[in-house]
């Protein structure tokens, strides 16, 4: 055999070799595309249906509506069992699941969870008090009776209202901002408060990633009663073995997003993610995201992951140590002290909250969420989060660039000694965020006494709120 010929076979091997891998690739990306689409559109549609009360055509219409794969899924909805599948064309195949407990919420049965064992987890214990109690009798911030006081001097509050009413005119329609829900408080007194079409004061809607500051505040909590230490290396089970170099990764660090792990976060623009794998195909999302190996040393490198924020969730389970004391804690420790009667913290299929993303509770909770913290942990004269916490979770993590984030709040700090780099230059130094994906946004301005609470489904996110409409906010305050 010639050597040219000899050549040639060995070319045509390597090409073949080459194509087969290839494949191999796509095939597998487009096995995780189809059910990570089945998946999402099971969960959302089940969680949108059962726990905010929304219709089923308006919710595949909106919140499904920004990526054109979810039109090749379809889907049933049991409202007698309050479940939902989905699969594509209907066929039964890359068939997802997802099934409604009361007081629970959704719970996609991702990686062969059993939906036995799912409807057989005990239902979280609400405080009598705040179970029995009408909030419509309960004066604001506990309760929703609003008592009405003119605006202070301080106040401009029909510039305020000019600038909300715009965020729902829809005054783009190749842009349309979808603006669910609007509320301003100023020194802890609600000044302004809309809703969108078929939108109220009591329907439950998603925090995307804003819950991760939530997740922020109850690792808070139990580090002020000494459960946990933000410098000693957390207790994760998959990283205990000797040579192991995670084992090292404190608590601070991994709220700071600088724990060195890997992690790929990216959604409609990039569907085959780590976030969107961990969210809609992962039974346990904690185990998941510590399966990722380390990249750089602990510390070095920020990087924005929501396996993180469920990583922390898993240490806070171990930590608790029993289901039902973990279960419970976000209620006990947070919710029913400061009044979100309406707050459900969901679960993935192996009973750990996605502290990550899947917080529902009406615009007003997240308002009292926000004036806790504008309040340095303090609600009503009690103190909920240990002293300094706040000032903890608001400092800019070493890593961060822009001093763009603290510890699961994004910051407006800027580079030190350069103001001029802050990310939103016409916002104050000191505003602080918890920010969503499409334009869930908890905005905390400590010098003008601000919450602002914007709610909707802005599909790129760019609802106007940073350079914009909080511009023009903070100018109303004198």
């Amino acid at each position: 055999m010639s050597k040219r010929r000899t050549k040639r076979i060995v070319l045509v091997v390597l090409f073949l070799i080459l194509a087969a891998a290839v494949f191999l690739v796509i095939k597998n990306q487009y096995f995780q595309m189809m059910s990570i689409g089945t998946g999402s559109k099971a969960k959302i549609l089940c969680s949108s249906v059962f726990l905010s009360g929304r219709d089923a055509t308006a919710v595949e219409a909106e919140d499904l509506g920004f990526h054109p794969l979810y039109k090749i899924f379809k889907t049933k909805v049991d409202y007698e069992q309050k479940r939902v599948s989905c699969s594509l064309l209907g066929t039964g195949l890359f068939k997802a699941e997802a099934v409604f407990r009361e007081g629970i919420g959704a719970v996609l049965l991702a990686g062969g969870a059993l939906e036995e064992v799912v409807r057989a987890w005990p239902k979280p214990e609400i405080d009598a008090a705040v179970e029995e109690t009408d909030p419509e009798s309960v004066d604001w911030p506990m309760g929703d009776r609003l008592i009405l006081v003119p605006p202070g001097t301080t106040i401009d509050a029909a510039r305020i209202r000019a600038a909300g009413d715009r965020l729902f005119s829809e005054a783009d329609p190749n842009h349309p901002l979808r603006t669910r829900a609007l509320i301003v408080l100023h020194d802890g007194r609600l000044v302004y408060e809309r809703y969108g079409p078929g939108i109220t004061k009591n329907t439950r809607l998603l925090s995307w990633s804003t819950v991760k500051s939530v997740t922020c505040v109850l690792a808070g909590i139990l580090v002020g009663r000494g459960r946990l230490d933000l410098d000693l290396p957390v207790p994760v089970e998959a990283w205990a073995g000797a040579g192991d170099s995670r084992r090292t990764i404190t608590l601070d660090q991994l709220l700071r997003m600088s724990s060195g792990l890997e992690w790929f976060e990216a959604y409609a623009d990039r569907p085959v993610s780590d976030v969107n794998d961990m969210l809609f195909r992962k039974p346990d999302m904690a185990a998941f995201a510590a399966s990722k190996r380390r990249t750089v040393p602990a510390g070095a490198a920020w990087n924005y992951s929501s396996g993180t924020a469920n990583i922390v969730q898993g240490i806070l389970r171990k930590t608790l140590g029993s289901d039902e004391e973990y279960w419970n804690f976000p209620r006990r420790a947070l919710f029913d002290r400061i009044g979100m009667r309406s707050a459900v913290m969901e679960r993935d299929a192996s009973g750990t909250f996605v502290g990550s993303s899947y917080l529902y509770a009406t615009a007003r909770d997240f308002a009292r969420f926000g004036l806790l913290c504008l309040n340095d942990g303090v609600w009503l004269g009690e103190r909920i989060l240990p002293e300094g916490w706040m000032a903890y979770a608001t400092a800019p993590a070493p890593a961060a660039p822009q001093g763009r984030y603290g510890a699961f709040f994004w910051l407006n700090r800027g580079d030190p000694g350069k103001p001029e780099t802050r990310p939103y230059p016409l916002l104050p130094e000191d505003a602080y965020f918890a920010l969503g994906y499409q334009g869930q946004t908890i905005a905390v301005l400590p010098s003008q006494k601000l919450v602002v609470v914007r709610l909707g489904m802005t599909y790129d996110d760019d609802w106007g709120g940073m350079n914009v409409f909080l511009p023009e906010i903070a100018a109303a305050v004198k």
